[in-house]
């Protein structure tokens, strides 16, 4: 009675499972994976913004590489912003809004400067035109702040392009802006947070980053993968 379990359409059928399986199963293994990643990229960030600040200095030095487990680290550091090469960085949308970051060196008492994101201002009149931008306060200053990877295109999925606007780039990154710089600049970058003094009219302040679910949804995929063997 069970020889139909031998014609051709059972047996391509079967063998049709037999491959589909397999699939299924690595599926499944890439989002479980992608849901570990995730759950740790939350934790991490999680615990860094909920840190106690400490001395950038500890964290960054000249010719040292800013460490992957120390983004969105609370840092602090002193010094003098350097208004005459500060730059806005395109594209920068915030709370569904068009506009820029501003990018203000602070040069130390050591000699070298660290990129400061003072914060979001709105596009100017034209794409090409230069935003309103609220002068740095005078003197030295404290600053408060999450320490930032530098940008790359490989990081961030911008893609750097020539033949920008005077003082506009696309990227954070210090190894390119520092190029045209009479110091040398800190690996990363600063987002502000808080400033000692404040100072007078300051760009809007940079949204905290959404750290997600960490990964829920890849765990509900992985699962729905592996119901699907079953149904296979």
């Amino acid at each position: 009675m069970y020889r139909f379990l031998l014609t051709p359409r059972w047996i391509t059928l079967h063998v049709l499972v037999l491959l589909v399986i397999p699939a299924f199963v690595l599926l499944g293994q890439w989002q479980f994976g992608r849901f570990e990643e995730r759950s740790a990229n939350r934790d991490l960030v999680t615990r860094n913004m909920e840190s106690a600040p400490v001395p950038l200095e500890t964290l960054a030095q000249p010719g040292r590489p800013v460490a992957e487990s120390d983004r969105f680290r609370n840092v602090t550091v002193s010094g003098t912003y350097d208004a005459a090469h500060e730059l806005v960085v395109r594209r920068r949308p915030q709370n569904g809004q068009p506009g820029y970051y501003v990018i203000t060196p602070l040069v130390t008492s050591g000699g070298h400067a660290v990129l400061i994101n003072r914060g979001w201002v709105r596009t100017g009149a034209t794409a090409d035109a230069h935003p309103d931008v609220p002068p740095p306060p005078t003197g030295e200053v404290t600053v408060t702040g999450r320490l930032r990877l530098s940008e790359t295109e490989e990081n961030s999925g911008i893609t750097e392009r020539p033949g920008l606007p005077p003082r506009q780039v696309l990227l954070i990154n210090p190894a390119s802006i520092g190029r045209s710089l009479p110091y040398s600049l800190l690996d990363g970058f600063v987002e502000l947070t808080a400033q000692e003094p404040s100072g007078g009219p300051a760009p809007e302040a940079v949204t905290e980053p959404d750290v997600g679910a960490g990964g829920g949804l890849n765990l509900a995929y992985g699962v729905q993968w592996w119901l699907f063997i079953g149904i296979a």
